[in-house]
């Protein structure tokens, strides 16, 4: 009974000893499975502190690459000729972009890092589109175009979202690290809970205690290897943040540098524009007085000498006055050529048949070239119509067949082509998108330097002599391409010859394509001896004379010199045509039209007559006629017959014109 209660209690014993040593294996095991899992979270805390110290880096990186970048491209617009500036910009904003594809990289596996940085990508793909535009200007050289694309992409704001994007990335990184050392802090301090209760099983059961310790010990011997590694990131983080501070400083001031920089810059600029502009205005006044002061000699002689001569041959008269009479010509053109420069000629445009207006300018140009210029024309069968001023496109054809001819020294072939091309956009010059009509003037003269070729467009430069030509050729034929919608482009090889092409966009307007034969014999019709006309005219001079033309063309015109005499007399008498100044003192030509069609009942013909013509006036003028100072007799009759045939009522005789 002894034995047996003694193998029961050593059994009890051996049981409870194997449970105890079960139970404390058991603990043991968890506790080593508890150390493991927080040297584990402190490991995965630490990765995750060193990935989020690397994303830190690459977006700061980024941040001053952007800044590189843009201060690069602000000292290139500002300065065109120094191009390692153009060189710092690029290389500058393509290593942003591979920046950021290491950024995109860093932080893949989590959703809402991984959405910030494909806006961040976004951002940089739209910011490098805006600040492209400068940098192709700075590029081309084209001066205040590239400073003005910089400032529009200053003020877009798209490089504020960027800065703000890489600050919600490093923000989001900043939060997960805390949450990462809070866990880690936690799974240490459990560790080392468990490492105390571990001891004292220890202590109980022997040699497991022992071996219970040891793992203590390594365990925390590893802890501590941990701090001293946690603390020396946190210093080597401290120390990174304060180079980045040092950095950003750095760059604040070289901003501000270059801020103050490009405030002198600009001035200097601001200087040497008007230097220039001063410069421009004595070149033309040089070249304009010369060319005036030739033709007002012709002038000046020619009546000078049919005064001498009144009561010679009258032959002799005739042909001075002739000559008199094309001195003023040539004044009146190159006034036009100026105004066209200055796109202060208004435009008229009409749906014209480019075909059939250079078929018929045959003439013209034979007259105009001589006889040693061979001229070649090639019509494509089917040109689209334009929507362009006839005149206009005529006189654009003249110049650029006298360039020719003078490029050739009045010797050669010229060749006239149309063609209809499809055009992409800057394709040519800053053409946009869509059908166009190329005319092309081709010559085999000695053609153009590549320097020529640069300012081939730049007003008042010519490579003609002294009195030979004023330099606003080929910039009025660029004025007018450009207020038509179009472009001008040039083809040159020294020694070989030119091509200059026109390009005007094709019209699908409706309007009907105007006949010169049956508007002259419109006008021929309307022509009304007895139609009473008010004249409106500031200038006594002009008034006396115009006054003097209409009576010997058999009208009965009635003259004022100010806006509110013609509108008394308006209110007094009845009239069938008024002839009115654009430009008045007081109140202007389309003021008085406005004025009178709103108070008067009774349609009535218009007529504007100007020497120079603003562009908010341009809109008034289209609807109605307009002849240009100076003016011939035969002028005045074609254009006071087409106006009064636009007037809806029929013109009546003086003999019914009062009203009591």
């Amino acid at each position: 009974m002894f034995g047996d209660g003694d193998d029961i209690r050593f059994d009890w014993r051996r049981g409870g000893a194997a449970a105890a040593g079960l139970i404390a294996a058991l603990i043991l095991l968890a506790m080593v499975w508890l150390v493991a899992a927080s040297n584990g979270s402190r490991e995965r805390a630490l990765a995750a502190e060193r990935h989020a110290y690397d994303v830190a880096l690459v977006v700061r990186n980024v941040s001053s690459s952007v800044s590189r970048a843009e201060a690069g491209l602000a000292r290139y617009v500002l300065d065109e000729e120094i191009r390692p500036n153009g060189d710092i910009y690029a290389s500058n904003w393509q290593l942003a972009g591979f920046q950021i594809a290491q950024l995109r990289k860093l932080v893949k596996g989590s959703p809402d890092q991984e959405a910030r940085a494909a806006k961040v990508q976004s951002l940089y793909i739209l910011r490098g589109n805006e600040l492209s535009l400068a940098a192709r200007a700075a590029y081309q050289k084209q001066g205040q175009a590239g400073i003005s694309y910089y400032y529009q992409a200053a003020q877009t704001g798209t490089g504020k979202r960027l800065d703000d994007e890489l600050e919600h990335i490093t923000r989001a990184e900043r939060d997960a690290l805390r949450d990462r050392q809070a866990q880690s802090q936690f799974f240490s301090s459990e560790a080392d809970r468990f490492t105390d209760y571990l001891s004292w099983l220890g202590i109980i059961v022997g040699l497991g205690a022992v071996f219970l310790g040891v793992v203590a010990v390594q365990a925390l011997r590893q802890y501590a290897q941990s701090r001293r590694q946690a603390e020396s990131e946190a210093e080597r983080a401290e120390n990174l943040e304060y180079a980045v501070r040092e950095r950003t400083q750095e760059l604040w001031e070289a901003n501000q540098a270059l801020k103050a920089e490009a405030a002198e810059r600009e001035a200097a600029e601001a200087q040497l524009r008007q230097v220039q502009k001063m410069e421009a205005v004595g070149q033309l006044t040089g070249g304009i007085a010369h060319d005036f002061n030739n033709m007002l000699a012709v002038v000046v002689g020619g009546i000078d000498l049919a005064q001498r001569r009144l009561n010679g041959p009258r032959r002799e008269v005739l042909m001075h006055l002739q000559n008199a009479m094309e001195g003023a010509t040539r004044a009146a053109a190159l006034t036009r050529r100026l105004l066209s420069f200055a796109r202060s000629e208004p435009l008229l445009p009409e749906r014209v048949d480019t075909k059939g207006l250079i078929s018929g300018m045959s003439d013209l140009l034979d007259r105009t070239l001589g006889e040693r210029i061979r001229i070649e024309v090639d019509l494509a069968d089917e040109t689209w119509p334009n929507y362009v001023d006839p005149h206009q496109l005529e006189n654009a054809i003249v110049n650029l067949a006298v360039n020719a001819r003078d490029a050739m020294d009045g010797q050669g072939l010229m060749r006239i082509a149309t063609r209809n091309v499809k055009l992409a956009a800057n394709e040519v010059g800053d053409v946009r998108a869509g059908d166009y009509v190329k005319i092309s003037v081709t010559d085999t003269g000695c053609g153009m330097t590549k320097e020529v070729l640069d300012r081939a467009f730049e007003p008042f430069f010519t490579t003609k002599p002294v009195g030979k030509g004023t330099g606003l050729g080929l910039s009025q034929i660029f004025g007018f391409a450009h207020q038509s919608g179009g472009e001008v482009g040039i083809e040159s090889q020294v020694g070989r010859g030119t091509t200059v092409s026109i390009y005007l966009p094709r019209t699908e307007a409706a309007a009907p394509i105007r006949l010169r034969q049956a508007a002259q014999k419109a006008e021929a019709e309307a022509h009304v001896p007895g139609a009473r006309i008010l004249l409106v005219e500031d200038d006594p001079r002009v008034r006396a004379a115009t006054v003097g033309a209409l009576e010997d063309l058999d009208y009965d015109p009635i003259a004022c010199s100010s806006g509110a005499e013609a509108i008394q007399l308006f209110h007094e008498k009845e009239f069938d045509l008024v002839i009115t100044d654009v430009i008045m003192p007081e109140m202007t030509g389309p003021e008085l039209i406005r004025h009178l069609k709103t108070t008067e009942t009774r349609d009535f013909a218009v007529l504007f007559v100007t020497g120079y013509v603003g562009e908010s006036e341009n809109d008034d003028l289209r609807s109605h006629e307009l002849l240009r100072k100076p003016f011939t007799v035969g002028a005045l009759a074609s254009a006071v017959s087409a106006a009064l045939s636009r007037s809806s009522e029929p013109p009546r005789s003086s003999a019914a014109g009062a009203k009591g």
